[in-house]
């Protein structure tokens, strides 16, 4: 399978308050909620980079669709890895993050591997890691 991902979506509790935390609080670009014409349609779409756009949608909806039953969530299930170019960053983000309503869970440190992180949970729970890793740096 060749990797074509573009769209990473999350389930969401309360569809405007999402949007809210995601660009009023951490600044993500958005043209707001779409698709409020369809029954089970209704989404938000953020511009990340290189095509790739986070999406939210509430969680019944997407049960919906699938027709999975909706389950409660596992925050070690999944993450999302927001790769910043310094130590500064870490902090900035994690603290733009903690303003927005974020819960912070894991203070920004020094990793085993010399880089620098710390976690966050968005008001549904899903966790975000911000991390400087030399390694890995962002391309910008």
């Amino acid at each position: 399978m060749k990797p074509r991902i573009s769209v990473l979506t999350l389930g969401v509790d309360d569809l405007e308050k999402a949007v809210a935390f995601y660009r009023d609080g951490l600044g993500l670009a958005t043209e707001g909620i779409v698709g409020k014409e369809f029954e089970h349609g209704a989404v938000a779409f953020f511009d990340l980079q290189s095509g790739l756009k986070l999406a939210l949608w509430a969680q019944e909806d997407i049960a919906y669709d699938t027709g999975l039953p909706k389950t409660p969530r596992c925050p070690t299930g999944f993450t999302i890895g927001h790769n910043v170019a310094s130590k500064d960053e870490v902090d900035d983000a994690m603290e733009k993050a903690r303003k927005a309503g974020a819960t912070v869970f894991k203070e920004a440190q020094d990793t085993f591997y010399g880089g620098y992180a710390g976690y966050f949970r968005d008001p549904d729970g899903h966790v975000w890691e911000v991390v400087w890793n030399p390694a890995f740096l962002p391309a910008d």
